[in-house]
């Protein structure tokens, strides 16, 4: 399985909330801060129709959730059986 990656910022509520989800649950994850990867930065505005949305989380199956409730991400991590 790959791993879920993360791309996010340190100062973002949500991608501290999303974190300690993956966190709490011992997932192991890529983090990527958008704010000192420019590349990664340009992935999520593109990805995001030029907004910095975050956290943007890429699952091993390519599927994206972008700034998810807690009840949408644990949705998807229990769709993956994590």
């Amino acid at each position: 399985m790959k791993t879920i990656r993360v791309y996010g910022t340190k100062w973002c509520g949500d991608t501290k909330r999303a974190l300690r989800i993956l966190d709490e649950r011992k997932l192991a994850y890529e983090w990527i801060n958008i704010d000192q990867d420019k590349a990664a930065e340009a992935f999520v505005k593109e990805t995001n129709r030029g907004c910095r949305s975050v956290p943007t989380i890429i699952f091993p199956d390519e599927s994206i959730l972008v700034e998810p409730s807690n009840q949408e991400l644990i949705g998807k991590l229990e769709y993956f059986g994590l």
